[in-house]
């Protein structure tokens, strides 16, 4: 288990969407259990991950934002959808904190990070949500209506530039999505249509170089899973491409965490596997190592 001051940890040289030291890969569902676990796991070494403390309470269908200091997990499912956004530091494992909540209960959205503030985007209200909730990382005021997407869908995830948040894939009436959406984070105007992925997919997990946006595994029409990494740039809106394969097939509901020069996915449908990718080339991803447990719909952030 990491303890206070365990950490040798050095500033983000991506900026809060992308870390140099630490992944984390928060909550999560494994053989009828919700779980509270939060793990760590090195970005420079394999096989090292661990125990970093535990959310404030077990939950499931979430999503992850990162800070330059701490993690987020927003929303999510106890049995009964939250609202509840829960802050861990990332140089100490204590339990997170009640960081504030969320404009309303919600659950399986997608998260991205700016700078100073979390976003979250789509998901489930009372029904497939257009909307993006915004909120503070200075401050546990909760969140406020950051505008919405064009289309409103469960299980999209996010990708992070400096400037703009992206949400990708999804699904909505038992119809999967392959679109891609942008958003400001400067201003809560509704997002704007930036291309599509290769093909229409749900539950994948999201990573963000400097330039571009990756949609890694999930689960496509007639709910056959996928191990397929999808690349888009952040500068044009063109049709996504194929950037290689996650290493394991069953890798449907897992997490992103997003380095300097490699994307990860930990965990999804009875996975504890993370899997590295390098930004650069599109081979297939390797083995990094595995999480404690079989972590299925959790949330990623990086340090």
């Amino acid at each position: 288990m990491l303890v206070s001051g365990a950490l040798s940890l050095t500033p983000s040289a991506g900026g809060a969407f992308q870390g140099s030291n630490y992944g984390f890969s928060s909550g999560g569902y494994d053989s009828g259990a919700f779980y509270d676990i939060i793990n760590s796991f090195s970005f420079t070494s394999l096989n090292t991950v661990a125990d970093h403390g535990d959310l404030s309470v077990a939950r499931i269908y979430l999503c992850g934002q990162s800070s330059s200091t701490d993690g987020y997990t927003t929303g999510g499912s106890t049995g009964s959808t939250t609202d509840t956004i829960d802050k861990f530091a990332f140089s100490s494992n204590v339990t997170a904190t009640d960081w504030g909540n969320c404009t309303s209960v919600r659950r399986s959205g997608a998260g991205c990070s700016s700078s100073t503030d979390g976003f979250i985007s789509g998901g489930w209200i009372s029904s497939p949500t257009t909307s993006i909730d915004k909120f503070s990382f200075s401050s546990n005021s909760g969140a406020s209506s950051h505008g919405d997407l064009v289309t409103g869908r469960i299980e999209p995830v996010g990708q992070s530039s400096t400037d703009y948040g992206f949400t990708s894939g999804g699904w909505i009436s038992s119809v999967y999505r392959n679109e891609i959406e942008k958003f400001a984070f400067s201003s809560n105007t509704t997002a704007s249509d930036w291309g599509d992925l290769s093909v229409a997919k749900q539950h994948s997990s999201g990573q963000s170089s400097t330039t571009e946006g990756f949609t890694s595994g999930g689960r496509t029409s007639g709910s056959t899973n996928t191990t397929a990494i999808d690349k888009f740039a952040f500068s044009s809106n063109t049709t996504a491409t194929t950037h290689g394969d996650l290493s394991v097939a069953a890798n449907y509901g897992g997490t992103g965490q997003s380095a300097t020069n490699y994307g990860y996915h930990s965990g999804g449908d009875d996975v504890s596997q993370i899997d590295q990718f390098a930004y650069s080339s599109n081979t297939t991803a390797t083995d990094w190592g595995d999480l404690t447990f079989q972590a299925w719909s959790n949330a990623g952030q990086q340090y």
